[in-house]
C-alpha cells in the first residue's frame, strides 16, 4: 500500500526508470521523499508540469503519491487535515501566481490554525527570453512569495537544484518546528526542466533538521509553580497542544493535582476530557457566560497557548484583570504587522516561552503532590443533555443526539463541526476526539480539511464525522471528490438550515440598532428558490448522497446506511435539514459582537 495507509489506490505508472536524478525537478522530488513526505495535494499545471514528471516517471508516483484535487484551496485544506492528525507536513504543489492565488484562503487558515504544511508553487522562467509568448508572462511574477508572505513562515524562490533542495529541507524543518505554520517554495520552470550539468554532492537531509526544542529557565518553572501551589481557586485554559496522548493524559494529571477548574475552545482540538468533573463550562467556539465566570473568579490563571487570552480575560474582567496570570506560549515568535490573528496583547505575570507539552510535566514535578479540591476524579459524567424525543423539531442538537447513538460505542473523530453545534452534546475522552476549526474562519474549508483528516486516521480504527454547515459544504464540495476518487472513507454530514444564518443574525441585530423591520434580515441570505440538492451534489463526487432528512424520527436510518457505506469504504453525504439556530450560550456571546462570517 503506498506509503503505509491501508487501502490507499495508487495510480501506478509504467516503465518507470530508476538511477541518480538527471533534471532539477528529480532533485525535487527525491528531496521530498528523504523528507518522508507521504503525500503531495495538487491541481495540475504547467509551471511545474517538470516536477509533476519527476513525481510520476522518476519516482513512480509513491513516497510521496499524489492526490488529485479540483481545486487548489481544497488541495491545501486536505494538507492542513493531515498535519491536524499527525502533526506532520503533506505537500502541496500550486500552479504559478494564479493558482497560488486560489489557495491563499487555505493557506491563511492553516496559518491561523498553526499548522506545518509544505506548499511548492512555481514561476514561469524568470530569464524574460525563455519565456512562452503571452501564456508565461501573466503566469510569473518577479516575487511570487509576496503573496502569502505575510501568512507564511518562511519562503524561497531557489534559483538552482542543489539550492531548492536545501530550501525544501529548510521549509520542512521550519514549517514543523513550533509554533508550526505553513511555508512557500517556489521553483523556477527553466530550473525543473534543464538537465543536471553534473551529480549533486551528498547532503544528508537528517543532520539538516535538527530538534529545536526551547525551556524557559528554570526560575520561571519555579516562579510558576509558586503561583499554582498558592492559589485558592486556579484555572487552566487548554489552548493549542498536542494530539499526543501521553501530554492529554499529563495536562489530567497537572489539573488534578491542582484541583484546578479547566475550560477548552472548540476552536482548537480537544485537549481534556469534558466530562470530567474539572471541566468547568462546556466547550464552546466563542466565551459562554458560564466560562467567563470561571475566570472572573480565579486568582491564578493558567493559559496552555489559549488563542485569544486578551480577549478572554476582556471578557470574564469587563476592567481591571485581577488574577494573575501565567502564559504558556510560542506563538509570540509568529506575530507580525500585516495580520491580526495574534489577537489582543494580554497581561502577564509570568511568561513561559515554550509549546506546553514540554511545560506541564516540568510544572508538575515543581508543584509536587498539592491537591485543593476535593473531586471524585473517576465519577464524571456526561454533561450532555437528555437525547431528543423523535417527535422533537429536528435542530443541531437532535443530530448530534441521533449520530452518537448511531455510532455508539465506536471510537469517533470528529473532524469539523459547525457554529451551531452544542459542545456539551458530545463529550471528549481522547485528544482525536475532535480536531478543531478551521483557523482562520474561511468558510469552505470544512470538506477539504475533513478530507485530510480522514487519509490521515486510516487504519486508526477511527470514524472520522465532519459536520458541515450548508453554506462550507457548498463552498468545498468538490473536495469529495478526491476523498472517492482515492477512497478515503468519511461521512459528512451537513446541518443544513438553508441560510448563510450567522449572517442573518447580524442583520437581525443592525435592524434592532437602527430601528428598521426585523423581517428583513432573510433577504440576500436564503439558498432556496431553487431549493440545492445537497445529497445530489454529494453523488455528482462519487459519495453516497442521502436526504434530505427531515424528520428527526428519520436521522437513525439515514446515519445507520451512512456509516455502512463508511465502513465499505466509501464517502457518505447526509443532507440534514435543522432549523436555524444557536445554543443559548452561542446566541449571547454573538449578541456581544464576536462573532465572523458563516
Amino acid at each position: 500500500m503506498a506509503n503505509g495507509h491501508p487501502g490507499i489506490t495508487p495510480e501506478t505508472p509504467q516503465d518507470v526508470g530508476s538511477g541518480p536524478p538527471r533534471y532539477g525537478s528529480d532533485v525535487v522530488a527525491a528531496t521530498l521523499r528523504e523528507l518522508a513526505i507521504p503525500f503531495i495535494a495538487l491541481n495540475p499545471g504547467a509551471s511545474y508540469r517538470g516536477l509533476h514528471d519527476s513525481l510520476v516517471n522518476f519516482l513512480g508516483n509513491e513516497a510521496p503519491q499524489m492526490l488529485l484535487c479540483l481545486h487548489e484551496e481544497h488541495a491545501v485544506a486536505i494538507a492542513h487535515g493531515y498535519a491536524k492528525v499527525t502533526g506532520r507536513p503533506m505537500a502541496v504543489a500550486v500552479h504559478s501566481n494564479v493558482g497560488l492565488f486560489h489557495a491563499t484562503m487555505a493557506i491563511f487558515n492553516a496559518w491561523c490554525d498553526r499548522m506545518p504544511v509544505v506548499v511548492i508553487g512555481a514561476t514561469g522562467p524568470v530569464d524574460a527570453a525563455k519565456r512562452r509568448p503571452w501564456i508565461d508572462w501573466i503566469h510569473t511574477a518577479r516575487d511570487q512569495g509576496a503573496i502569502v508572505r505575510a501568512y507564511v513562515k518562511w519562503d524561497d524562490q531557489p534559483a538552482s537544484p542543489q539550492a531548492a533542495r536545501e530550501a525544501l529541507v529548510r521549509a520542512a524543518w521550519l514549517a514543523q518546528t513550533p509554533p508550526c505554520a505553513p511555508v512557500y517554495i517556489n521553483l523556477d520552470a527553466e530550473m525543473q526542466e534543464a538537465p543536471l550539468a553534473a551529480p549533486l554532492p551528498p547532503f544528508d537531509v537528517a543532520r539538516h533538521r535538527p530538534d529545536a526544542p526551547v525551556m524557559p529557565a528554570p526560575d520561571r518553572i519555579e516562579a510558576a509553580a509558586l503561583l499554582l501551589r498558592t492559589a485558592r481557586r486556579p484555572v487552566i485554559l487548554m489552548g493549542r497542544v498536542s494530539r499526543d496522548p501521553a501530554a492529554w493524559a499529563a495536562r489530567v494529571r497537572l489539573a488534578e493535582a491542582l484541583g484546578a477548574r479547566v475550560l477548552t475552545d472548540l476552536k482548537v482540538g480537544a485537549a481534556f476530557p469534558t466530562d470530567h468533573p474539572l471541566h468547568a463550562a462546556a466547550p464552546s467556539v466563542l466565551m459562554s457566560a458560564d466560562g467567563a465566570a470561571v475566570v472572573n473568579d480565579a486568582d491564578v490563571v493558567l493559559s496552555l497557548d489559549w488563542v485569544d487570552l486578551a480577549g478572554m480575560l476582556q471578557i470574564a474582567f469587563a476592567g481591571e484583570v485581577r488574577a494573575r496570570i501565567i502564559q504558556v506560549s510560542l506563538d509570540h515568535t509568529l506575530h507580525n504587522g500585516w495580520s491580526m490573528d495574534h489577537q489582543g496583547l494580554p497581561p502577564v505575570d509570568v511568561f513561559l516561552a515554550a509549546e506546553p507539552d514540554a511545560v506541564v510535566t516540568p510544572l508538575l514535578d515543581a508543584i509536587g503532590k498539592r491537591v485543593a479540591a476535593k473531586v471524585s476524579f473517576h465519577s464524571a459524567t456526561s454533561r450532555a443533555t437528555t437525547p431528543a424525543a423523535a417527535d422533537r423539531p429536528l435542530d443541531t442538537d437532535a443530530l448530534a443526539h441521533a449520530l452518537r447513538d448511531a455510532v455508539a460505542t465506536r471510537a469517533v473523530s470528529l473532524v469539523h463541526l459547525p457554529l451551531s453545534w452544542n459542545g456539551a452534546a458530545w463529550p471528549f475522552h481522547h485528544p482525536l476526539d475532535y480536531l478543531g476549526s478551521d483557523g482562520g474562519g474561511g468558510i469552505g474549508a470544512g470538506p477539504g480539511i475533513a478530507v485530510g483528516a480522514a487519509l490521515a486516521l486510516r487504519g486508526s480504527g477511527r470514524l472520522p464525522i465532519a459536520v458541515c454547515g450548508d453554506g462550507d459544504f457548498l463552498m468545498g464540495v468538490t473536495a469529495l471528490w478526491t476523498a472517492a476518487h482515492y477512497r478515503i472513507a468519511l461521512l459528512v454530514v451537513v446541518a443544513n438550515n438553508q441560510s448563510f444564518f450567522n449572517d442573518e443574525m447580524h442583520q437581525e441585530r443592525v435592524a434592532r440598532m437602527r430601528e428598521r423591520p426585523v423581517a428583513n434580515k432573510w433577504i440576500g441570505q436564503r439558498m432556496t428558490d431553487p431549493v440545492i440538492d445537497l445529497a445530489a451534489m454529494g453523488d455528482a463526487q462519487g459519495a453516497l448522497g442521502i436526504g434530505p432528512v427531515e424528520r428527526t424520527v428519520d436521522l437513525a436510518h439515514a446515519f445507520q446506511r451512512a456509516i455502512a457505506a463508511v465502513d465499505a469504504g466509501r464517502v457518505a453525504v447526509v443532507d440534514v435539514r435543522v432549523q436555524p439556530g444557536y445554543t443559548p450560550a452561542m446566541s449571547a456571546a454573538m449578541a456581544r459582537g464576536k462573532a465572523g462570517h458563516g
